[in-house]
């Protein structure tokens, strides 16, 4: 069972990530992360004893998980990569949509808005992408790829679902994902098809 500092902790990271999503990274700050959270004043600095920017990269860091958490759901319960990534994508524009357009990506707001400023920051979403493109190559190879066409195409269909949800929320409609969902769909079983005959 997690111990009441630990909650707090969770509870602050679960927070930042929140109004980041929401307000930005530069728009958060951390008088508004403690009223969020319900948490004491001091304990911010207390498990976070470099402030915003350490608080900026565990709430990154859930981002990753989150997002890893979905491609490996969404991976078990499709017939394959195409329908996989299908998932992923609808599922993405289910939470942008039912948020009326408010929540993003926070790991793309972080890395526009402080990529540049921060190399921690800037570090944590790479790594953050990083483990999105990962496990999607992973899959992409086992469905028949080669490792370095798995790796391109898994940065490519990353990238677009990124762009794609900058779009939509741009837009306030989901439009562009479900575009993406079909390209990206698209291009994949074009790919898979292509490497079964070149076999």
């Amino acid at each position: 069972m997690a111990s009441k500092g630990n909650l707090t902790k969770v509870r602050l990271t679960e927070s930042m990530l929140q109004l980041i999503q929401t307000s930005g990274y530069s728009g958060t700050g951390l008088n508004a992360v403690i009223e969020h959270a319900a948490a004491p004043k001091g304990s911010i600095y207390f498990h976070f004893p470099d402030g915003k920017e350490g608080l900026g990269v565990a709430a990154v860091e859930l981002a990753a998980k989150q997002f890893e958490t979905l491609i490996a759901e969404t991976a078990v319960s499709a017939g394959g990569a195409a329908e996989a990534a299908r998932a992923a994508i609808e599922a993405l524009a289910i939470i942008v949509s039912e948020s009326n357009f408010r929540l993003g990506c926070p790991v793309s707001v972080v890395t526009l808005e402080m990529g540049a400023e921060s190399e921690r920051l800037r570090q944590a979403c790479a790594t953050a992408f990083e483990s999105w493109i990962t496990p999607t190559a992973a899959l992409l190879e086992a469905n028949g790829l080669r490792a370095a066409e798995a790796r391109s195409l898994a940065t490519v269909i990353v990238s677009t679902i990124e762009g794609a949800v900058i779009v939509s929320r741009a837009m306030q409609d989901t439009q562009p994902l479900a575009s993406a969902a079909d390209i990206v769909a698209e291009l994949i079983n074009q790919r898979l098809e292509s490497a079964g005959r070149t076999r």
